[in-house]
C-alpha cells in the first residue's frame, strides 16, 4: 500500500528504534529525564529561545501557546484554514476560551490585513491579543511564508502590543524549502510549535518553544491538559535522532513531491496548486469521478490518499515513499481519472 494521507503515517527506521530502546530516561514530570532534558535544550537553541517543552502532539503545543498568552473572551488573529482554528477539535474555545478572526486569503495576510483586524479598544469587541502563523500552511499546500512578508506582519503585531505564535509543525519543511534557518523563522515570535512526528518520522511528540518564563507556564498548562509524561526519553531519543538524520532529507520529500505534482499535471479533469514543500493538493473539476468513488478506487489498487474539501485532495510525500513509489501513485490517480 502507498500512503499518501499524511506524513504523520511515516514509522520510525531501524536506527531510530535503536536510538529509542537505548534512551537514558527518568520521570520527566520531575525534570529528571536526561533525554528530554536534553532535546528540549537542542531545539530551544535551534529555534533562537531560551527554552522548550516537550508535549505529546502538534495540538497539545498549539493549545499551550493560546493559554499562555491569552485569557478567556480574547481574539486571535490568524489565517484562512489555520490549523489552530481548523484542525484541533474546537479547543481554542473550549479551552482557552478564545475566538479567532480570519485574516487574507489562502492561509496567509499582509501586514495592512492584520492592521485591519485588530479589535477597537472598546467594550464591546473582543481584546486582540495575538497573532498566529501556520508556516507551512497545510490547507494551502504546504506553501512557505515569505521571510520579508513574515517579518512585516510581525512588525505589525508588535507595533499594536500583540503577542505572536508560530504553528512551525512543518518548519523544517519550510527551512529546506526556502533556504532560512528555522531560527530566522522563528525569530519574531515569541512562542514556536515544532511537530517530531510528521516529516521528521518520529512516532510522536512536539515541542514549544520560547521565553523561559512562558515556557514554565506552559508546564503548568501540560499538566493540567494531562500531556505530563514519565519516561519519556523513549520519545524524545526519536526526535533527537531525527533532528540530525532527517532534517536534511526532507529535501527528497520536496523532490518527490514535485515529481508527483508533474506527472499528475496531464491527467484529465484536475488542476494542481504550486507545489513548494511536501504536498500536493489536486483540485477535481465537476467532471472527474467522485470524490469518494475515487478514494474507494484508489484504495483498492493500493493507494491511499486524503480528502480536503469536496473537490479537493491531498497527497503528501514522506520518508516512507520513495521515487518509484511517488511515479506509481501518479500513475493509479492517472489511470482513475481516465476512467
Amino acid at each position: 500500500m502507498i500512503d499518501l494521507r499524511s506524513d504523520t503515517v511515516t514509522r520510525p527506521t531501524a536506527a531510530m528504534r535503536e536510538a529509542m530502546a537505548n534512551a537514558e530516561v527518568g520521570d520527566d514530570v520531575f525534570g529528571d529525564d536526561p533525554t528530554v532534558n536534553a532535546l528540549e535544550a537542542e531545539v530551544a537553541a535551534r529555534l533562537g529561545k531560551e527554552a522548550a517543552v516537550l508535549v505529546p502532539s502538534g495540538t497539545a503545543a498549539n493549545q499551550i501557546a493560546l493559554l499562555v498568552h491569552c485569557r478567556p473572551g480574547d481574539d486571535v488573529i490568524v489565517g484562512e484554514g489555520a490549523h489552530q482554528m481548523c484542525g484541533e477539535s474546537g479547543g481554542g474555545g473550549a479551552l482557552a476560551g478564545v475566538q479567532f478572526t480570519v485574516s487574507g486569503r489562502g492561509g496567509f495576510f499582509t501586514a495592512a490585513e492584520v492592521a485591519a483586524a485588530i479589535h477597537p479598544r472598546d467594550p464591546h469587541y473582543p481584546s486582540t491579543r495575538l497573532v498566529s502563523l501556520e508556516n507551512t500552511h497545510n490547507r494551502s499546500g504546504g506553501h512557505v511564508w515569505p521571510l520579508p512578508q513574515l517579518y512585516g506582519v510581525a512588525e505589525t503585531a508588535r507595533a499594536h502590543g500583540l503577542a505572536l505564535h508560530l504553528d512551525g509543525a512543518r518548519l523544517f519543511n519550510a527551512e529546506i524549502a526556502s533556504g532560512h534557518s528555522a531560527a530566522e523563522i522563528a525569530a519574531p515570535f515569541d512562542t514556536v510549535s515544532v511537530c517530531l512526528s510528521k516529516g521528521l518520522g518520529a512516532p510522536i511528540g512536539s515541542l514549544l518553544a520560547g521565553p523561559r518564563e512562558l515556557i514554565q507556564r506552559a508546564r503548568r498548562y501540560r499538566k493540567m491538559l494531562g500531556g505530563g509524561m514519565r519516561q519519556a526519553g523513549i520519545v524524545a531519543a526519536a526526535g533527537r535522532y531525527a533532528l540530525v538524520h532527517h532534517v536534511a532529507r526532507l529535501a527528497e520529500d520536496h523532490a518527490n513531491a514535485q515529481r508527483l505534482a508533474q506527472l499528475l499535471a496531464e491527467a484529465p479533469h484536475v488542476t494542481l496548486p504550486t507545489v513548494e514543500t511536501n504536498i500536493v493538493m489536486v483540485d477535481l473539476a465537476a467532471s472527474a469521478p467522485a470524490v469518494d468513488s475515487l478514494l474507494g478506487r484508489a484504495r483498492e489498487r493500493g493507494l491511499l490518499v486524503t480528502q480536503m474539501g469536496s473537490r479537493r485532495l491531498r497527497l503528501v510525500t514522506h520518508l516512507d515513499v520513495d521515487r518509484a513509489a511517488c511515479e506509481r501513485a501518479a500513475s493509479i490517480l492517472f489511470d482513475l481519472l481516465r476512467t
